[in-house]
């Protein structure tokens, strides 16, 4: 739609007098006195802005941000955002001019000719376009939850901002039906004329604007075929269904063979950060299949259990490197010297090290470390940089130093669009049209030449697509009524630190439930629940709250899977529910969409 990812660093807040944030929760996923939540925290107090905050749970970042909540049913931002753009459109609260200049699809009249007459965005929120629907604020209450008059409301506030920062975190893709909730709220920016200004954005999230430290070098792989990362699973279990048109495959037109051999370096991901997990053990258990897996590990995560060979790796304590700033360091950029704190311990080596003695029995040395180690390429790097800034100082003073020097970002780093709103003949975007793409005649094509499962859809425009695990599937709801989804915990990241039993004392894995839905189960705060649906059973206890809406509940990402003797995951892993079916356009992550049911253990 972009072209391009990124958004306007969160310090444009300062400049903006409406803030509208679709599942984004700096307060717990980006915990830290800098960076992305301490900008916001600055611009706010700048500004003074508004801030509307849009998630199935009541976050910390509501508390914190002073937000209002607007709670919305997990899968359903597509059609909130239809919603707003219908009364946007009757109420004539929008310059159709404006959108049009930097926009492709929002009326007939920018429509590639490739397109049907009535293929337009505005022909779709109308109810002029192939299904016949209005999506008017109404149609989208019995959706998402959100009552149509709150709805209209919202959509005028924004489009009488003065400058209205929109954004969204990274939960909302993570869904069945997410790549059209990403384009979907990437549309609200672009139809209310909220962007390339101060103080707003694009609709992305904003990424952190890299210091410069460069990178090792990679060879070219002679090897063009790759898979989207998300099935690996598939490519493993039955790799003659992975096609071009069934699975995405790019380099060939399908899989000459399934995946033999897999290296895990520093994740989790080859259990417990997968979807399906009861599925993922069951292919890994499987010899014939994968038939040799390396895992380099500094913990004996439920991943390393499932290595043929563990290779230890050292820690941060004991490893010395030159880094570059976090990609959630938002306007503040930075070059750290990581110098070892201990000496590595036992057998334990770093990942360098270790491949490097792997391409030395392969005959490759010499080509994969240029005659260097880890240190003299820290080095090296360094002395790159610093014939670009040399007021920095020489690399043995450098490398003591920690933190050895701080940026930030220019203004023009950190307001998305601006010049492509300046002049966007000038300075178009990086999609085909050069403009944002409501319409995308790409995503049409491919429509057209993929194979997709049954219900599924790759729509040109940002449509609301149900998802099949929704509280809209009746049939399933029957069976498994409550909407599930995964958030990220103070209490870990991701699964690091899961095994610290300190920190499940201070913040403890539970599962949210609304006290309606605790009411008709007859649950309390406290009590042991056993959360499941067909594909497995996980055991935790629940936390009953009003802080999520009725028919949802969610649970912590991350903890550790551990099944007793009757196959219940009683290590609280959420991907003992979810599904391993992928979204889709980017056959990617569709982790927090289950549907579940809960009773007492």
């Amino acid at each position: 739609m972009h072209g391009t990812y990124v958004g306007s660093h969160f310090t444009q807040i300062a400049h903006s007098d409406l803030v509208v944030l679709f599942g984004l929760n700096l307060s717990e996923t980006r915990m830290s006195g800098g960076g992305q939540v301490e900008e916001l925290r600055r611009a706010l107090e700048t500004s003074k802005a508004r801030v509307i905050i849009i998630d199935p749970r009541y976050t910390d970042s509501v508390i914190t941000e002073h937000a209002e909540w607007l709670p919305i049913r997990p899968t359903t931002d597509a059609a909130l955002v239809a919603g707003i753009a219908h009364t946007l459109i009757t109420e004539q609260l929008l310059d159709e001019a404006l959108v049009n200049r930097y926009c492709v699809g929002y009326d007939r009249s920018t429509l590639p000719d490739t397109a049907a007459p009535n293929a337009s965005y505005k022909d779709y929120v109308l109810g002029t376009g192939d299904d016949g629907i209005a999506k008017t604020p109404e149609w989208a209450a019995d959706i998402t939850g959100i009552p149509a008059t709150r709805i209209r409301q919202l959509a005028r506030e924004i489009a009488s901002a003065r400058a209205c920062y929109i954004c969204q975190g990274w939960g909302p893709q993570r869904h069945a039906n997410g790549e059209q909730t990403v384009r979907a709220i990437q549309t609200l920016p672009a139809l209310t004329g909220h962007f390339g200004r101060p103080g707003t954005n694009n609709g992305n999230w904003p990424y952190g604007t890299p210091y410069g430290v460069p990178l090792l070098p990679v060879g070219k792989n002679p090897i063009t075929t790759s898979i989207p990362c998300y099935l690996w699973t598939d490519a493993i279990q039955h790799p003659e269904k992975m096609t071009a048109t069934t699975m995405g495959v790019k380099g060939a037109d399908r899989l000459k063979t399934g995946i033999k051999l897999f290296f895990n370096q520093a994740g989790n991901t080859l259990l417990n950060q997968h979807g399906e997990t009861n599925r993922t053990r069951q292919i890994l258990a499987d010899e014939s299949l994968c038939e040799t897996i390396i895992v380099i590990e500094n913990h004996m995560t439920p991943s390393a259990m499932y290595a043929d060979l563990l290779l230890p790796e050292t820690s941060y304590l004991e490893a010395e490197d030159l880094v570059d700033s976090s990609y959630a360091a938002g306007s503040h950029n930075y070059m750290i010297a990581i110098q070892k704190t201990v000496k590595p311990m036992w057998e334990v080596r770093s990942t360098y090290d270790i491949c490097a003695d792997i391409a030395g029995h392969l005959g490759l040395r010499e080509q994969y470390t240029e005659g260097r180690t880890q240190a003299q390429w820290a080095e090296m790097h360094y002395q790159q940089i610093r014939e670009k800034r040399p007021y920095l100082p020489e690399w043995s003073v450098a490398k003591e130093m920690g933190v050895i020097d701080q940026r930030i970002a220019t203004e023009q780093q950190s307001l998305a669009f601006a010049d492509f709103r300046a002049d966007a003949e000038a300075n178009p975007l990086s999609t085909p049209s050069g403009k944002i793409e409501i319409y995308s005649q790409a995503l049409a094509d491919l429509a057209q030449a993929w194979t997709l499962p049954e219900g599924e859809r790759i729509p040109a425009l940002p449509e609301f697509c149900p998802a099949k695990e929704s509280h809209l599937n009746k049939a399933l709801t029957a069976k498994y009524p409550l909407q599930l989804s995964g958030f990220h915990t103070k209490g870990h990241t991701h699964s690091t630190y899961s095994n610290v039993l300190m920190l499940h004392e201070a913040v403890p894995d539970e599962v949210w439930i609304n006290p309606i839905d605790a009411s008709a189960r007859q649950l309390k705060s406290g009590d042991r629940v056993h959360v499941f649906n067909d594909r497995g059973v996980v055991e935790l206890p629940c936390k009953v709250t009003q802080r999520i809406l009725p028919g949802v509940a969610a649970m912590p990402q991350g903890a550790w899977t551990r099944l007793d003797g009757n196959g219940v995951d009683v290590g609280g892993c959420i991907n003992t529910l979810t599904s391993h079916h992928p979204s889709p356009l980017a056959k990617g992550n569709p982790q927090h969409t289950n549907l579940v049911e809960i009773k007492r253990a």
